[in-house]
């Protein structure tokens, strides 16, 4: 039985093709927005520039009228930020209580001392996608590096 804050996540390709589903709980919803908590549910695993654990809490903005997604990653243990997961993706459509969201393959992950690494690239360039769509992409990773290096939201930059 679901909650009236329960919401579902579902993650598609490039083609709009279903690749994952997940629930999560809303925190907050906008006009062109919404905010929601899941946990991960994966195994462990580490990534090179982050370990992902089965419970990390995840913070997640979805938005209707930008080019990406930003996931707050808070580690199971302790709850510290481990970092921001910014997908690259199609504005989301966000209907009920129906999160839908085709991602783009190209990835940042701004940690928490505001250092970037950019990811899947080569994956991305792959992608039989529109130039303006790529424009829209390449804006939206310049305009995430710009906000994590100056600390704005939705990155609280921790200086070392």
């Amino acid at each position: 039985m679901s909650t009236p804050n329960a919401v579902t996540v579902i993650k598609n390709d490039h083609t709009g093709k279903e690749v994952w589903r997940y629930e999560g709980q809303i925190i907050e919803r906008g006009s062109d927005y919404i905010i929601l908590e899941a946990l991960f549910n994966r195994d462990d695993r580490n990534d090179g520039y982050v370990v992902w654990r089965r419970g990390d809490r995840f913070v997640e903005t979805f938005y209707t009228n930008r080019w990406y997604n930003v996931f707050e990653v808070h580690d199971v243990a302790d709850d510290h930020i481990k970092g921001w997961y910014c997908n690259m993706a199609r504005p989301a459509e966000i209907e009920g209580n129906i999160v839908q969201s085709d991602d783009l393959a190209l990835d940042l992950f701004v940690h928490p001392d505001g250092r970037t690494a950019l990811l899947d690239d080569e994956e991305f360039a792959a992608l039989p996608i529109s130039d303006a769509e790529r424009g829209h992409v390449w804006d939206a990773v310049d305009k995430l590096i710009v906000q994590a290096k100056e600390g704005k939201p939705p990155f609280q930059i921790v200086k070392a």
